[in-house]
């Protein structure tokens, strides 16, 4: 009898595992491919070891703006695969190791809810698959019991019912377009969110010519919409079709309708499905348990129970927030309730009768976002767009990046870039930070905070922010406010 049964080893499950199996607790992790789930192996960690090898391509090529000159600059799309599968590996293997100091019994196969734990114990089916895994497990299909249910299977590349799309060699999701044996010349990629941009840009700076067609009128949705085409200026090498929609895909032609009604093609040698991506709802025994589960995810409450008693969900699978460091916040959350679940059950006191803990639960106001590129964007919060829509009054102030010192420093004066906060004009608290620039990625968690811990504008001018950063400029457009 395990205490508690995981189904699917990506962010959210492996995360949950770890954090449990340190409170020694009995743990069975299920996983159909590899640990690490998709960000480790066809997405987030993959992608950025790509786009690494792009960026140090494009400054060897352009530092003879800062004087320093490199002849012959090329790069081997072979060893940059090479070196990508090298990361991944060696990250998989952390998280074997991790399991096994923490005690977790890793079974490989497809995971399925049988029986919900109904106040005792529930049972699981562990089947094999026939391709990819990790190593361990056993003959299959097996039967296992637990005190509770952790479901986290993750999502899958949306594919929308494009005609020509399906069994098109020519057509691939984020996933094969991981594995390409070589650089396209052209690619065309439908869909301008997240991973549709970050894959032109990175193909972009290796050479290729990259068409974006987008069906909204701006790239990254959720993006603040000034912000948005200061990411396209910099994407020089990419040409974007906005507000046009995909009629049909003939070979690698893309066929579509501008919004002005006029019918063009786009030829390129790959096309990229990049429409996103959806949670898995299927094949893990959601009816099997009566788990309340619709299209856009498994129903939970900021505790991360589901509404079957003895069973949490966390990660894409709730279809909340598509993001390996939400599925992290939601594995704590989740470790946290399963936890105390046993603990009471067992006749224990909730936290070993230590001072009571604040009670975990998720939120969602403060989970920022990142765009990876030769040119990063990232926010989190409200945009400029969300607060008028809710008629919320606030302040704002957009500097550019080049007022910073360090941006000066390490990039050209015609460089894209800035970086905006917003704040209630009633409450002066902080409720958005966005930038578009240079470690946008890395300091965007300082955003997060300002708004987590509800600080006011008078607050953030009393901090001190090291010099020269590019972060700094948050403070210095707090100060303009």
């Amino acid at each position: 009898m395990y205490d508690l049964a995981i189904i699917g080893a990506g962010p959210a499950g492996y995360l949950a595992a770890e954090r449990l199996g340190h409170e020694k607790k009995k743990i069975l992790l299920v996983e159909e491919k590899f640990l690490g789930g998709t960000c480790l192996n066809e997405g987030c960690i993959p992608t950025k070891t790509l786009v690494n090898s792009a960026k140090l391509y494009v400054h060897a090529r352009e530092g003879g703006k800062f004087g320093v000159h490199a002849e012959g600059v090329s790069f081997d799309w072979g060893a940059i695969q090479k070196w990508k599968n090298e990361v991944t590996e060696k990250l998989r293997g952390g998280i074997e190791a991790m399991m096994k100091k923490y005690g977790v019994e890793v079974a490989s196969g497809r995971g399925e809810i049988i029986a919900a734990p109904a106040g005792g114990s529930g049972r699981i089916r562990v089947s094999p698959v026939n391709s990819g895994g990790i190593s361990g497990g056993g003959p299959g299909p097996l039967e296992y019991e637990a005190r509770a249910i952790l479901v986290s299977p993750g999502s899958v590349p949306a594919l929308p019912p494009i005609p020509g799309s399906r069994n098109n060699p020519l057509v691939l999701d984020s996933s094969a377009l991981l594995q390409t044996g070589a650089v396209p010349q052209k690619l065309t990629v439908i869909g301008g969110g997240v991973i549709g941009v970050e894959f032109a840009g990175l193909f972009s700076a290796l050479g290729a010519e990259v068409t974006v067609i987008e069906m909204m009128d701006e790239i990254v949705p959720f993006m603040d919409r000034e912000h948005a085409p200061l990411l396209r200026r910099a994407m020089k090498g990419v040409e974007f079709r906005l507000g046009c929609r995909v009629e049909k895909i003939e070979g690698s032609a893309v066929h579509y309708t501008t919004k002005d009604g006029k019918k063009e093609e786009a030829r390129a040698d790959l096309v990229l499905l990049a429409a996103g991506r959806r949670p898995v709802l299927e094949g893990w025994g959601a009816e099997n348990a009566g788990l309340d589960s619709g299209a856009k995810g498994t129903v939970v409450d900021d505790r991360m129970r589901t509404s079957v008693p003895g069973i949490w969900a966390a990660g894409d699978v709730t279809g909340r927030s598509l993001l390996a460091h939400s599925a992290y916040r939601m594995a704590e959350v989740a470790a946290a309730g399963i936890s105390a679940y046993l603990d009471l059950a067992d006749g224990k006191a909730a936290g070993g009768g230590g001072p009571p803990a604040i009670p975990n639960r998720m939120r969602y106001d403060a989970v920022p976002w990142a765009v990876y590129g030769v040119t990063e964007a990232a926010g989190v919060g409200i945009t400029s767009q969300e607060a008028a829509e809710k008629g919320t009054a606030v302040l704002e102030s957009n500097l550019p990046m080049r007022a910073s010192g360090r941006f000066a420093a390490e990039n050209t004066f015609s460089g894209q870039g800035a970086v905006k906060v917003i704040a209630s004009a009633e409450s002066r608290k902080i409720l958005g930070v966005h930038a578009v620039g240079a470690y946008a990625s890395e300091f965007i968690w300082g955003g997060a905070a300002l708004i987590e811990q509800e600080l006011r504008i008078e607050d953030v001018k009393q901090m001190i922010f090291p010099h020269p950063t590019v972060c700094e400029l948050i403070r210095d457009a707090v100060w303009s406010l």
